[in-house]
């Protein structure tokens, strides 16, 4: 096993029904000019993730349309029940939706454990005045909101987005999916250091970062608002895994960032 002595969870991990995994992660590839490693769909991500040593999975995916909730919802939900010892499900809302709360008290009745947005393909400005329901529903609920953040091309999830809902929201979680800015991570860390409710996960970020670039943003945010998550099926969890290992962590902030940081955040039972 890769990871040796460390309990390790991917906390963010993309997942699709076997029908449309093909599209859903070609889809993906095309918005960032990638290519993906995987397939996208549970069976692929289990036995790839199991290989590299990794433990347990937060799956989630991204509603690009309202009807699409409530039926991603319970597949997410459906393929945790049928993985309990593997899967970690969030629940997946879009801004536009007429019932946000009853979106929300769904997703608390699955048992998913927090919630996925990404302002940038589901085109809105995460700060959008006539969008703040979303984080008040999940605020009340108790659900961290993962959020992808970041993009020079777009001003949808930039910090200048994001600031002001961490302090509109102060007994929020959010987590600020790759490194809390990609492609612009040095920037992010400038702005969210030290925010207590702000977390990251390091996904889609060290195949373009030095090392050195990655263990100083680690450093910034402190292993214990870090986690380590490969974005899957767009990266592979070995090499990775192997990266993070490389940077010159201690044994204890490795241990922060594998497992500790996301039974936190994600409420998981150890």
């Amino acid at each position: 096993m890769i990871l040796g002595k460390y309990k390790a969870y991917d906390a963010h991990c993309h997942i699709f029904p076997d029908k449309i995994a093909a599209r859903a992660v070609q889809g993906t590839d095309d918005f960032y000019g990638e290519h993906s490693v995987g397939d996208g769909t549970v069976n692929g991500l289990i036995t790839e993730g199991v290989a590299a040593g990794i433990d347990r999975f937060i799956v989630q995916s991204v509603a690009t349309t309202p009807h699409q909730v409530r039926s991603i919802n319970r597949f997410i939900a459906e393929s945790a029940a049928a993985h309990p010892d593997r899967l970690t499900g969030l629940g997946a809302l879009h801004p536009r939706s007429e019932d946000i709360a009853g979106d929300v008290e769904d997703i608390l009745s699955l048992g998913l454990h927090g919630v996925k947005m990404h302002p940038d393909i589901q085109g809105f400005a995460a700060d959008d005045p006539g969008y703040l329901e979303i984080y008040k529903q999940c605020e009340k609920a108790g659900l961290p909101v993962l959020l992808h953040t970041g993009d020079r091309r777009y001003d949808m999830s930039n910090p200048n987005r994001i600031l002001p809902l961490l302090e509109k929201y102060p007994d929020l979680t959010f987590i600020g999916a790759h490194f809390g800015g990609w492609s612009i991570w040095e920037d992010a860390v400038k702005v969210y250091k030290g925010i207590p409710n702000f977390y990251v996960d390091c996904s889609s970020s060290l195949p373009y970062l030095s090392k050195e670039s990655a263990l100083a943003i680690t450093r910034e945010y402190g292993a214990d608002h870090v986690m380590f998550g490969t974005d899957f099926p767009m990266w592979g969890p070995k090499s990775e895994i192997d990266t993070v290992l490389s940077l010159g962590l201690t044994d204890d902030e490795l241990t922060q960032i594998f497992s500790l940081t996301a039974e936190k955040v994600f409420g998981i039972m150890p």
